[in-house]
């Protein structure tokens, strides 16, 4: 909880901007709360209501203008400007993951990335040079980086959230399939590939089944 603000509030306020970012593209000037909530798959109250927390208001006959919603949105999810982000892990996942934000958001930066394998060290891996795992604590203190992506293996992973941690980062996203141990100040975002895979392949066998 950020005050007011839970994190699934923050994931929705995320997603609004992506899907009116599409719509930005596709030069569609407004929309209605009852069709951002259809494209999100939430209902037009809680749009209406994740608008008005955050200060923003549509026309009654045009709706929300898309362009300064998405303005509004990028004003409060990146508040205080560049945010530099550590990755531990450079293996298929890590650089997945570099590859993947390389410039897709100005506002957030993947800066340091560190591994353990000396053949990734000391190189620049999809932009984003790569160093030591002894160097972390100290990289991390002076590019004052408060946000880190842990992808390595699960037996590894807490040991790096620990010293994470202790540098200084309060932010952690976690792919590896381990439940980290960390103070209650630290925010910790578990995405578990596996869980999420099985949980879809269930679903479409049983779709497949009524189908029968």
């Amino acid at each position: 909880m950020l005050g007011q603000w839970p994190d699934k509030a923050i994931e929705r306020l995320s997603l609004y901007r992506r899907l009116l970012a599409n719509l930005a593209a596709e030069r569609v000037k407004f929309i209605y709360s009852h069709e951002l909530a259809q494209k999100a798959g939430r209902t037009a109250a809680q749009v209406r209501r994740d608008m008005m927390i955050l200060g923003f208001s549509g026309s009654p006959t045009k709706g929300y203008e898309v362009a300064r919603l998405i303005e509004a949105i990028g004003g409060f999810l990146d508040a205080g400007g560049l945010q530099e982000i550590a990755l531990v892990g450079v293996g298929n996942l890590g650089r997945a993951i570099l590859s993947y934000f390389a410039g897709r958001r100005p506002n957030l930066s993947i800066t340091a990335a560190f591994d353990s394998d000396p053949a990734k060290v000391d190189r620049v891996i999809h932009g984003c040079p790569c160093h030591r795992m002894e160097e972390l604590a100290s990289l991390v203190a002076v590019k004052s980086i408060n946000t880190a992506i842990v992808a390595v293996p699960a037996g590894e992973a807490q040991a790096v959230a620990d010293a994470l941690v202790g540098a200084g980062v309060c932010g952690l996203l976690n792919f590896a399939p381990v439940r980290l141990r960390v103070p209650g100040a630290v925010f910790v975002e578990n995405v578990d590939l596996t869980t999420s895979l099985e949980k879809v392949a269930f679903f479409a066998r049983r779709q497949l089944l009524r189908q029968e």
